[in-house]
């Protein structure tokens, strides 16, 4: 599995942080997406990061799943995500139908890289022309797929086959530094249809994309780049904001 090769050879990841969850920052700050002032640089404090990690990956990538599981990725009101560190702002298709969404943590309940097949922490849906915010906490990677309808495309053992988008927000062991990328490499390997998907940063313009069965393909992941590092978005350490656009289209 190729997940979040964007950051080369450096070994992936964190430790867990206060609190379990997202907390927001006790001061006041421009509201989210203006780019020219964020919050505090650091917002959640480190501590005891055995308590964050499930037993069987704490000596090698210790990483923060939440506690409980799935709590340090949450859905914020639009009026309150300028106050966490970590934000992506998920837009919904211009027209059509609905779109559901699934986020899931790298590591999964039991321990092992086994997050994607089934495991989301967080499910909604977007109609056309809206939009959802959700926080992460530091030292979280795992990602999100998307699909028109009900329910995210399988395949045959039951992993989320639609296109991807992955993140790693502020690894402690590369220094803070966050990334993400789009992915069609599930969907394809399952032979099944590809869906459009842009994520920007919107302080550095970095994007990544790809649009309907991968018909234009902007720094990202295809199948026949699985082994290549370096694809997506890098980004130094700080405040994060992401834009995600389902059902992207050049």
């Amino acid at each position: 599995m190729h997940i979040l090769h964007f950051m080369g050879a450096l070994i992936w990841f964190g430790i867990g942080c206060q609190g379990y969850r997202p907390r927001p920052c006790s001061e006041s700050a421009p509201k989210w997406p203006r780019q020219d002032v964020f919050i505090l640089p650091r917002m959640y404090l480190v501590t005891n990061p055995a308590r964050f990690t499930p037993p069987s990956d704490r000596k090698t990538h210790p990483r923060n799943v939440g506690l409980p599981y799935g709590s340090n990725i949450i859905e914020v009101a639009a009026d309150q995500a300028n106050q966490y560190k970590y934000v992506v702002r998920f837009n919904g298709p211009a027209e059509g139908e609905d779109w559901s969404v699934v986020i899931w943590n790298k590591l999964g309940p039991d321990g092992i890289q086994s997050g994607w097949p089934g495991k989301a922490c967080r499910r909604f849906t977007l109609a056309a022309g809206q939009t959802r915010f959700i926080a992460f906490d530091e030292n979280s990677q795992g990602g999100w797929a998307a699909a028109p309808g009900t329910a995210i495309p399988l395949d045959p053992k039951g992993g989320y086959a639609s296109t991807w988008g992955e993140f790693d927000f502020g690894s402690s062991v590369n220094h803070g530094w966050s990334g993400f990328d789009v992915s069609a490499i599930q969907a394809q390997n399952a032979g099944l249809e590809v869906q459009g998907m842009q994520i920007c940063d919107v302080l550095t313009h970095i994007c990544s994309a790809i649009t309907r069965d991968a018909s234009h393909v902007q720094n990202a992941y295809t199948w026949d780049l699985a082994d290549v590092r370096g694809i997506g978005g890098n980004l130094a350490p700080g405040p994060v904001r992401l834009q995600v656009a389902l059902d992207y289209a050049k």
